[in-house]
């Protein structure tokens, strides 16, 4: 068989290949604008789980900016955070930080639809308050999980996702949707919703760009199941779709794998 069918077709979601990290922020663009007005067209909102880190910079960014500001109705969007480093709303690092420069002073987006974590708080408060707003605004009874349109997550050398890292406990939380996690070789605590929340999705978007990925989106996509690990590999909606967006650079090993498996089947 083909690599197990590459890996029962890169564990059950499709694979986008742009030429550069500006044409995966483009399609990036595209893609959240056009989940926007399929949801708000359908459901009247649209309610999304935003990443921090570099490569949605460019996402943000696209935006924030004509076409795209346009084409989207920013009183129906809801916005959370997948995870967030318990840092001040201000600090550089702050994931919230970041999508508020880029993007949130920059569109017609109420103030109370943006519903960050509240990490100035004791961790494990945090967690408890910001479990209660996800509880409070989907109006789910206790076990229940919220359903959000869209997730948006990234892939970390070592192949953490949103800030469930290699060993750490969380990552086979099933009943807390929310997670205050200290990360022992960063020295710092953050929160983090649970791979339970992100599952339960409609959509689970990974945006992964660069050459230093290549290895670890590989190895995540095609190797061994391995999500102790590897917690990228815990990411498998139930009922949702699975989209990974990738530039060419972070691509160049699954291509090079790919074209291998290709060429050596009969």
């Amino acid at each position: 068989m083909k690599n197990e069918t590459m890996k029962r077709d890169l564990r059950r979601g499709e694979l986008i290949i742009c030429q550069d990290a500006e044409e995966l922020a483009l399609r990036a663009a595209m893609h959240f604008v056009e989940l926007a007005e399929q949801f708000i067209t359908r459901n009247g909102r649209f309610c999304v789980a935003l990443s921090g880190g570099s490569t949605p910079r460019g996402l943000y960014a696209r935006l924030a900016r004509p076409p795209f500001r346009e084409r989207v109705i920013w009183s129906r969007v809801h916005l959370f955070w997948g995870d967030e480093r318990c840092v001040p709303p201000d600090h550089p690092e702050s994931n919230y930080g970041m999508v508020q420069r880029e993007l949130l002073t920059k569109v017609p987006i109420p103030p109370a639809n943006v519903h960050r974590m509240p990490v100035e708080k004791d961790p494990e408060e945090a967690a408890i308050e910001y479990a209660h707003i996800l509880r409070a605004f989907f109006g789910l009874a206790a076990q229940e999980l919220p359903a959000l349109d869209l997730v948006l997550l990234g892939l970390g050398e070592d192949g953490h996702t949103a800030s469930l890292f290699p060993g750490t406990g969380v990552l086979h939380e099933q009943t807390e949707m929310v997670r205050a996690v200290f990360v022992e070789k960063l020295g710092a605590s953050r929160l983090t919703l649970t791979a339970a929340v992100f599952n339960h999705a409609a959509n689970v978007t990974f945006l992964v760009s660069g050459e230093r990925k290549a290895a670890i989106l590989r190895e995540v996509l095609l190797g061994e199941e391995q999500p102790d690990r590897l917690p990228a590999q815990l990411i498998a909606p139930t009922w949702g779709k699975l989209l990974w967006i990738v530039d060419g650079d972070a691509a160049r090993e699954i291509v090079r794998q790919m074209s291998s498996v290709s060429q050596d089947s009969p």
